[in-house]
């Protein structure tokens, strides 16, 4: 046994090395359009049957969009979009929101003028966030209100009037042009990573009547993708605009 065991130690040591890290060294490699210029032949082959699938799937056209839009913060075109689609869409659900809330930081990509594809919607929207239906009283709503202020802004739909500064804190807020009663009940709706209180938008669990249905058919870009083709049924291009929904106080 003692020999066996010898015998392992030695092989252990034999096999162990003396490597030492001498240095690190980085570089950068800009992959461009340059690229495109002179495609190598045998890749582009072996890649061809898995873009033709995948440009089957991505390219198909959902509707189009009146103008280039993009998400920033305090408010934009893109967020108020998004927004109002959750919106809209809570006739499929029984449900009459009164307000919207899409986070900036979940909008991923930019949509530009023309012909929306699913794969545009795709890179809008990549997460597997469920739409979801919260109620919050007037106090829990102003308290929602405030950390979208400590964000900078973030997807509201429309009739919401935030005033904020511009070092986060929340100065008025109204909604379809009243005050906000405390003691009301405001029905909400949402993405479901919101409502679990991610991205500091803490006051959403303690909203009551949760629906957040987890099929793949909730699924936000689903939602944004129905929305498109139903604009492009009637032969109307998607639109939105800045409205003043969050603003800066001077």
């Amino acid at each position: 046994m003692k020999a066996l065991l010898a015998l392992s130690l030695l092989t252990l040591t034999a096999c162990s090395t003396h490597y030492q890290l001498a240095g690190i060294s980085r570089s950068r490699i800009v992959i461009d359009s340059r690229y495109d210029a002179s495609p190598d032949a045998a890749t582009t082959a072996v890649l061809a049957p898995y873009k033709l699938k995948v440009d089957s799937v991505m390219m198909p056209v959902v509707g189009t969009v009146a103008r280039d839009m993009a998400a920033v913060r305090p408010e934009s075109d893109l967020s108020n979009l998004l927004a109002d689609i959750l919106v809209w869409a809570g006739r499929n659900y029984d449900e009459k929101p009164v307000l919207g809330v899409y986070n900036m930081g979940g909008i991923r990509a930019a949509l530009t003028k023309g012909d929306v594809t699913y794969g545009d919607v795709l890179a809008i929207a990549p997460f597997e966030n469920k739409i979801a239906f919260i109620t919050l009283t007037g106090e829990q709503l102003m308290e929602l209100f405030g950390q979208i202020a400590r964000r900078g802004g973030e997807g509201v739909s429309h009739g919401t009037e935030l005033v904020i500064t511009a070092d986060g804190n929340l100065v008025s807020a109204r909604l379809h042009g009243k005050d906000i009663d405390p003691k009301a009940n405001y029905r909400v709706v949402t993405i479901d990573y919101l409502v679990q209180g991610n991205d500091g938008l803490t006051a959403f669990p303690k909203g009551s009547g949760l629906v957040s249905p987890q099929e793949e058919s909730n699924n936000s870009r689903f939602i944004i993708m129905d929305y498109f083709k139903a604009k492009a049924a009637k032969g109307e291009a998607v639109d939105a605009h800045v409205e003043g929904r969050v603003k800066i106080k001077d």
